[in-house]
């Protein structure tokens, strides 16, 4: 069962049909609305869907954490909040929280679009690209790049996304290490966890993606000492959060020559002031926090499932450690 073309709430006859509060900016709803309704059918459960209902009668909260909900208390039948992003540090602090939040894993939408981004950057700064993509002085400089098994790439970040794109990149040969903060095992590559393990992870990397949750833990992760302790001329991307990198220190090590290059998809305010020096950087590639985004139909089947499973009894998946704080 859906909801009337208007959107309003109707209160359901049936007690145990499970009401869906969808809370987000209006855009988004748009976006959402078919894929959703499209979804939830097809797991032939009933439910009433909408943008707007009476907190006490909310079972399910579909969420953006930027949405006018910043105060639970009122949603006293609650069952769970289903965050639409992968991210949740805006979130997961919120005391008024107290049931069951759940992250966006989506394996054919975002996971496969980070796959993406992040092996084409990779290739391209391990190829050399730039220098003729762009060319003026028309040089030609007939050295060839080494191969993927001689370039030695690191992730800090082993979750979903990490590890899609370590598998991916071991794929291609490349020679692949790794940084969780527990321990990991994933076929083909050297994964180091814990807080001494960082630094082995990091030591002579050439390449480095950043894929780790915002914590307090992981904030400037990549500073002026774990930079130093790249190889000379590495490469820098992050398409995971902006606090994981201390701005100034990559700055001071792009200049003096340390870090060959820097690409960012993630900042600490976005969109980046137009004044920030990584815009007028030579050395500096911004991209609009595109590297991978949620994809409303792969993600409408994700969240439509996992309130199945919640309603018959089984246990929610991609649930969030609040401790951890993802």
């Amino acid at each position: 069962m859906s909801i009337d073309p208007d959107d309003q709430y109707q209160h359901s006859k049936d007690p145990s049909m499970p009401n869906i509060l969808f809370a987000a900016p209006q855009a988004r709803w748009q976006e959402y609305e078919a894929p959703l309704k499209s979804a939830l059918m097809a797991t032939g459960l009933a439910y009433e869907l909408a943008t707007d209902m009476p907190a006490e009668t909310v079972d399910y909260i579909i969420y953006a954490p930027n949405s006018d909900i910043q105060d639970f208390t009122p949603y006293t039948r609650l069952k769970a909040v289903l965050n639409l992003w992968a991210g949740v540090e805006q979130v997961v602090e919120n005391t008024t929280l107290t049931v069951p939040l759940t992250r966006m894993v989506d394996t054919e939408g975002l996971t496969q679009g980070m796959v993406e981004w992040v092996t084409g950057h990779v290739l391209r700064h391990h190829l050399g690209m730039d220098a003729h993509i762009v060319n003026p002085d028309h040089k030609w400089d007939a050295v060839a790049p080494p191969l993927a098994p001689e370039r030695r790439v690191c992730i800090l970040g082993l979750g979903v996304l990490g590890t899609a794109c370590a598998r991916a990149l071991i794929a291609l040969g490349f020679d692949v290490s790794g940084w969780a903060r527990s321990e990991k095992h994933i076929q083909g590559m050297t994964c180091h966890h814990g807080p001494d393990g960082l630094d082995a992870a990091l030591n002579d990397a050439e390449i480095v993606v950043l894929l780790l949750p915002s914590t307090a833990e992981t904030e400037n992760c990549l500073n002026a000492r774990t930079l130093d302790l790249l190889a000379d001329g590495a490469c820098v991307i992050n398409p995971g959060r902006g606090p994981l990198i201390e701005d100034q220190a990559l700055l001071d090590a792009l200049d003096r020559g340390q870090i060959h290059h820097a690409t960012l998809d993630v900042f600490r305010v976005e969109p980046l002031p137009r004044d920030h020096p990584f815009w007028s950087h030579p050395k500096v590639t911004v991209t609009p926090h595109i590297a991978s985004e949620t994809r409303p139909v792969t993600a409408a089947r994700e969240i439509a499932q996992n309130i199945q499973r919640y309603e018959r009894g089984d246990p929610l998946q991609h649930l969030v450690d609040r401790t951890a704080g993802y």
